[in-house]
């Protein structure tokens, strides 16, 4: 009762880690820059992210441009593009096995299949973290040393914006969770391991019949 809870618990933290995947790699708030002019009419918001730029203005205009060109972009961003994508389908993944593979539900079949199909997710979802906690750390670390650059103008520099918050947060959702339905499973095998069922053990009918021949020499 206590490893299904716990199963209950991974999978409801692992939910969280896709949503939070997905509105991460979505959203254009990468990169921050607040910058205030003294006209009305300059942008007073600017925002980067994987896909696209977006500025508010400060008539409440608000206006986004997508990045068709792929080869143009800087290496970091075309690998956050690809691990993040990953990240999505590896934890999307995931729900569907340990919604199969879990005790609260009727799904998967005997003991033994669960407890593979939980392993297995638990598998996708620590890929998941790790696909998702590379991009967000290099781009995290690009930011902060452009930030440092002395060469870099003060309009030019950037400060992370919730998107990279937000895909950390759902790494660490996504490992939490890879790691509790790996362990439990893991558990569950070590016990059958260091307890296995007691055989027993019946006479054959050969061994009977052997003996049977035997007695009948010595009367």
């Amino acid at each position: 009762m206590a490893s299904a809870s716990l199963q209950f618990f991974a999978f409801i933290l692992a939910l969280f880690g896709v949503f939070g995947d997905i509105a991460a790699t979505l959203l254009p708030h990468w990169k921050v820059n607040a910058d205030v002019g003294s006209n009305i009419i300059t942008a007073i918001t600017q925002m980067q992210g994987l896909w696209m730029d977006c500025t508010w203005y400060s008539t409440g205009m608000f206006s986004c441009t997508l990045k068709y060109s792929i080869l143009s972009l800087p290496v970091y961003i075309q690998a956050a593009r690809t691990t993040m994508v990953l990240s999505c389908i590896l934890s999307a993944f995931g729900i569907c096995i340990t919604t199969v593979g879990m005790k609260c539900t009727k799904l998967g079949g005997d003991t033994d299949s669960k407890n593979n199909a939980c392993f297995a997710g638990g598998i996708c979802f620590i890929l998941a973290g790790i696909f998702g906690l590379v991009p967000t750390c290099w781009y995290t670390r690009e930011i902060i040393s452009n930030f440092l650059d002395q060469t870099v103008p003060e309009s030019s520099k950037h400060e992370p914006g919730g998107a990279v918050y937000t895909g950390f947060i759902s790494a660490g959702f996504l490992l939490i969770a890879g790691v509790i339905f790996c362990s439990s499973c893991f558990k569950r095998q070590q016990g059958t391991w260091i307890y296995p069922p007691k055989q027993h053990h019946f006479p054959s009918a050969e061994q009977e019949s052997n003996a049977g021949y035997s007695l009948k020499d010595y009367v």
